[in-house]
């Protein structure tokens, strides 16, 4: 951890003891930036948490006994609207991944292909401002969106440069990489990606995403 990293102060919610345990062995080990300040089986553990521990980020299991994933997400929007929410799940359904966006979590890291290190990335990201969302979640939202009927027109004119980072976007990729992937800054991806969202009426990837995908401005892969 650097001099000029700031510390990250994260709750774990998750009902496995063991996976616990081990996010907390590697983050303290690995991780120093990202301080795991609490742990909760459940929602009533972790509100009650909350009551009296600061916290940033809450890594959020979706599946877990009693109030779900989806109920704890909407009350932290409504009652800890600062938190950032990052989920994480073994099982990615459709359905289960489309409830947790709508409720306006910040990210979602699959336990099944997610590793520490993608993780930690995550969580760094998240609490930058910006969304992140592993490629195998990117695949599912994209197929989510491909099933979904609109009519309507395509009334926005985007540059080359804005369509490569659309399309980009739809490859699961963060602003980091696609910065990397493009030769620019980080900042000037961030700069596009606000121009798309400001000539769309919109505010997250997703969204972006899913108008693309519908609007023939990204094709689908065979």
């Amino acid at each position: 951890m650097t001099p000029d990293q700031p510390l990250i102060r994260m709750i774990i919610v998750d009902d496995h003891n063991l996976f616990r345990i081990m996010l907390k062995a590697t983050f303290q080990s690995e991780f120093p930036d990202i301080k795991i300040v609490g742990e909760a089986e459940n929602g009533l553990e972790l509100f009650r948490i909350l009551d009296h521990t600061p916290a940033d980020l809450v890594l959020l299991d979706i599946n877990l006994p009693g109030m779900g994933g989806v109920e704890i997400a909407r009350r932290l929007r409504r009652d800890h609207s600062a938190l950032k929410i990052l989920a994480v799940s073994a099982e990615n359904t459709t359905e289960t991944i489309k409830s947790m966006i709508e409720t306006g979590i910040h990210g979602f890291v699959s336990k099944q292909r997610g590793s520490a290190d993608e993780l930690a990335q995550a969580i760094r990201a998240v609490m930058s401002d910006l969304e992140y969302f592993g490629r195998d979640i990117a695949a599912i939202l994209f197929d989510l969106y491909v099933a979904k009927k609109k009519t309507t027109a395509v009334t926005h004119e985007f540059t080359y440069r804005e369509r490569e980072i659309i399309y980009l976007c739809r490859e699961g990729m963060i602003v980091k990489e696609i910065a990397d992937r493009l030769g620019i800054s980080v900042r000037t991806v961030v700069t596009h990606k606000e121009k798309i969202f400001s000539k769309l009426g919109i505010n997250n990837t997703m969204e972006m995403v899913q108008y693309a995908i519908k609007n023939g401005i990204i094709k689908m892969e065979n």
